[in-house]
């Protein structure tokens, strides 16, 4: 399989290693402003960051590409990636870029993008862009001296976001006296997620504040919420909310410690607009790897769900394109398109925070709508990537597999987009199964692969 220059979410690696390099970093920013300069005027790209120590490398380096192809630059600082999708719509920018590995440790790094309407790019413009970035001897289009770009600092970009959020609420609802724990995974939502709800009234517990550049997502935020758990139960707080290092995902934790991932989240909210008439068709839009008890939910509840390829973009993409208003990744990605045009932790939690203050119940009563199937995961890793129907000994072991679940469970293969990996999921109403198939799916593919 030819290796693309971004993955599922955009460009990630390892800072000062290819490609996560100034060099290519600053061929990016005068690729992605020649693509969309109009050489009527000077455009506009806004660029935002995480709390990565290597976000100042990358900052400069795509400012002066960008400012060589003729764009003019807004800086913001850190902020959330959803963030930067609001306010470049907010602004008119014609386009916004993230510089974040999202929930990677601090070496790592990465950029994707954002068009003006605040929506991921298509694979198709990016691999345009990536061409001219890899093209040997490219030849650069670049404006005359006296129409290269400029570069300013944004000013109150926090305070814009924070409006934007608090108005996603409404205002007969308010969160006075709620304590909430909130972890910020020392990243980019370490100032505005807690303003936000100190602002509509609750009592923040916070954790995870206090960036230095090297400790983001280490041992906090999404990956880690066992320690937003260990708070709630410790405090007696009504939630626990556990953001990723950009802050576009999140998990929480419900008042007895419990912990609830992105599909539980998600049947909680389209049970809320489904009961108020604002989900379009009882339409949820998810990737092929939500727990079939998900899907299940839906059809008990009069709804459908429509699965995508993982990666939150295929599933904005499928959202618009079947006109629903509500879709998201297990992972804890989710998406309310009638606020927002990309994933947003904060956003969702306090979507969960006013369905807990509409109904008067406990997170945990609302998290008994849906009951997980036993669902395991495995990486494994593999020399050579090849469809899975090509490997005989691999089509032998599914065709296995599904027989012994008879529809009552699901199997699926897929490869890492960044990785030499190979990631087998089963799920079914028996563990012991669970267990057995995917260790039989495992061991196939590191035979016939590996």
């Amino acid at each position: 399989m030819e290796k693309r220059l971004f993955g599922t979410d955009g460009l990630r690696g390892t800072v000062n290693t290819y490609p996560m390099t100034p060099d290519v970093v600053m061929r990016l920013g005068l690729a992605a402003g020649q693509y969309f300069r109009s050489s009527q005027r000077l455009h506009k790209v806004l660029i935002g960051k995480d709390t990565r120590l290597s976000g100042y490398i990358f900052e400069y380096a795509l400012a002066s590409g960008f400012c060589a192809a003729g764009m003019d630059v807004l800086l913001v600082g850190p902020l959330p990636t959803p963030a930067i999708s609001f306010l470049t719509r907010d602004m008119r920018a014609d386009l916004g870029v993230v510089i974040s590995a999202s929930h990677n440790p601090y070496n790592d790094n990465g950029i994707k993008f954002f068009d003006h309407r605040g929506f991921k790019l298509p694979d198709a413009v990016e691999d345009a862009i990536a061409a001219k970035v890899l093209a040997c001897g490219e030849q650069w289009d670049l404006p005359a001296p006296e129409t290269v770009g400029r570069a300013f600092k944004l000013q109150d970009s926090t305070g814009r976001y924070n409006v934007f959020l608090k108005k996603t609420i409404p205002l007969d609802v308010t969160f006075d006296g709620v304590k909430v724990v909130l972890d910020c995974a020392n990243g980019a939502a370490f100032r505005v997620a807690p303003q936000v709800l100190e602002e509509l009234g609750a009592e923040v517990i916070k954790i995870g504040v206090a960036p230095d550049g090297t400790n983001i997502n280490r041992g906090v935020g999404s990956l880690y919420p066992e320690l937003a758990a260990r708070k709630v139960v410790e405090t007696g707080a009504a939630i626990g909310i556990a953001l990723d290092g950009d802050a576009d995902r999140v998990i929480v934790v419900d008042e007895k410690g419990r912990i609830l991932d992105g599909d539980q989240i998600m049947a909680i909210c389209a049970l809320d607009l489904m009961q108020n008439g604002g989900l379009p068709g009882n339409l949820l839009v998810a990737t092929v790897m939500s727990n079939m008890a998900l899907e299940l939910f839906m059809v008990r509840h009069g709804g459908r769900l429509l699965r995508t390829p993982v990666g939150d973009r295929y599933v904005v993409e499928a959202m618009r394109a079947n006109g629903a208003k509500l879709g998201g990744e297990q992972s804890g990605h989710l998406i309310f398109l009638d606020h927002s045009t990309t994933g947003d932790g904060t956003l969702a939690a306090l979507q969960l925070l006013r369905i807990m203050a509409r109904t008067g119940k406990p997170l945990s009563e609302l998290a008994t709508l849906l009951t997980p199937l036993p669902q395991k995961l495995v990486n494994v890793p593999v020399e050579r990537k090849i469809p899975f129907a090509e490997a005989p000994a691999v089509a032998r072991a599914t065709a296995e597999a599904e027989r012994r679940l008879a529809g009552k469970g699901r199997v699926l293969l897929r490869y890492s987009g960044t990785e030499s990996l190979a990631r087998v999921m089963v799920e079914a109403e028996n563990p012991a199964m669970v267990e057995t198939l995917c260790d039989m799916l495992a061991t196939a593919i590191t035979e016939a692969l590996g």
